[in-house]
């Protein structure tokens, strides 16, 4: 179904737009670092519950993009469309509730997820959470938009759009932090003002659009029930999925919060680690989702196995390439972070092992789950992800810390651990040939 140059047409744009989409949040974390580790912890636990709300939109676009992929695959560009529409609307009640609910008792949350931490921490998040609440239904359009369009295999227009909210926050950074002093508050804003003018461009370009996937008319409807229940029979079970994960990292966290300020930074510093590393993983793995959709609406499995084999060795090479360089200079990047000394003694080796099992286990456990998405498989990676996260990640976390006294490094073990096992389970599975039988249209 691909020639080569239309694969690198997809798959480029899409980790160059991976990249731009950590870049906003590390840029967050690296620029507020002038005001301190509380700072950079403030933002670090904001993010931890973010990633969780952020995922259910994530989980709702996926499911979209399958549906999509699988009607542009089996050629009816009428159901496409009408599905693409439909997701906005859902993503749009969806995300307002959830903003809505969550930000009177914003306060609550956190001292509900991380327990005891120092006031001037506990300041910070506020400030930054307050502007991060309301960006969300934004970002959860903005999410639909860019997941419709590489599902139609545009994903230059996501790429560019997202080159330009990374530009409008990083330039808000300066001016709101170093110019106006604002901190994690004017960290907060330019995020915001980033994910809601990417949101009215994409939106503004697929109104426009005369193509397969165009939103002219999305007032009109048609308003379908049975379309947004084969997206939610994705993004159900892929939103619980998401959901389990994040909730299991914010346990974690509230762990980590328990082991003082530095460790809050340092576990902040090494997840960027993580980030930086699995960037053209990342993008890889959303073209997945496109390539293994539309085949599957084909009914071509042939394809199917050739296609996973192939990116995934796309992600084994495509991470050796970021990894190596930075194992050797670790040193240098953990430097800017304005770490204490003793923290960056310790945060160097965390760095360099993180940077090792991104390398040889994350693949397995990262990109897999994405070819059984596309194909349906959703209540599988829900339950080997529900099963793993708990027992390993949030088990083994405890174990490590609490009874064996490791520390932060206890923590980053247990994920570990957690990879390899979800691993497993998924190339069994992909092995196994059961997802065959699973159907989305």
């Amino acid at each position: 179904m691909y020639t080569r140059r239309a694969l690198a047409a997809l798959i480029i744009p899409l980790i160059i737009d991976s990249f731009l989409s950590i870049l906003i949040g590390m840029a967050d974390t690296i620029m507020v670092s002038s005001n301190g580790e509380a700072a950079v912890s403030g933002v670090s636990l904001v993010d931890t519950i973010s990633n969780l709300l952020v995922q259910v939109f994530a989980a709702f676009a996926t499911g979209g993009a399958v549906v999509v992929a699988q009607y542009i695959g089996s050629g009816d560009s009428t159901r496409a469309k009408d599905s693409a529409k439909n997701l906005i609307y859902i993503t749009s009640i969806i995300s307002v509730m959830m903003t809505l609910i969550v930000l009177p008792v914003r306060s609550h949350v956190i001292d509900l997820c991380f327990g005891t931490i120092t006031p001037e921490v506990k300041k910070y998040t506020d400030d930054y959470f307050v502007p991060i609440l309301l960006s969300y239904p934004f970002l959860a359009i903005y999410s639909s938009l860019t997941a419709l369009s590489r599902a139609e295999n545009r994903s230059v227009r996501t790429m560019l759009v997202s080159a330009l909210m990374n530009a409008i926050n990083i330039g808000g950074n300066a001016i709101l932090i170093f110019i106006f002093d604002m901190g994690p508050r004017g960290a907060g804003i330019a995020s915001f003002m980033s994910r809601f003018i990417g949101c009215i461009v994409m939106f503004y370009l697929m109104h426009k659009g005369t193509d397969k996937l165009s939103l002219s008319g999305i007032t009109k409807g048609p308003f379908s029930p049975e379309l947004i229940r084969r997206m939610l029979r994705i993004g159900i079970p892929s939103g619980l999925d998401g959901a389990a994960f994040n909730v299991g990292k914010i346990l974690v966290q509230s762990l980590t919060t328990s082991l003082g300020t530095s460790a809050i930074a340092i576990n902040a510093v090494i997840g960027n680690f993580n980030s930086y590393s699995n960037i053209p993983g990342n993008g890889i793995n959303l073209a997945m989702i496109t390539v293994i959709g539309q085949c599957r609406g084909k009914k071509n499995f042939e394809d199917i196995s050739y296609y996973t084999k192939l990116l995934l060795v796309m992600v084994f090479i495509s991470c050796a390439l970021v990894v190596l360089p930075m194992i050797l200079l670790a040193p240098q990047v953990i430097s800017i972070y304005g770490l204490e000394p003793e923290s960056i003694s310790r945060a160097i080796p965390m760095a360099r092992l993180c940077l090792i099992m991104c390398l040889l286990v994350w693949p397995f456990g990262f990109t897999l789950p994405n070819m059984l998405k596309a194909v349906g498989d959703v209540r599988y990676i829900l339950l080997a992800s529900f099963s793993s996260m708990w027992i390993f990640r949030v088990g083994f976390a405890y174990l490590l810390v609490r009874v064996f006294g490791f520390g932060i490094e206890g923590v980053w073990y247990a994920m570990y651990i957690d990879w390899c096992v979800r691993g497993t389970l998924y190339l069994t599975r992909v092995i196994s040939g059961r997802w065959k039988n699973k159907n989305v249209i």
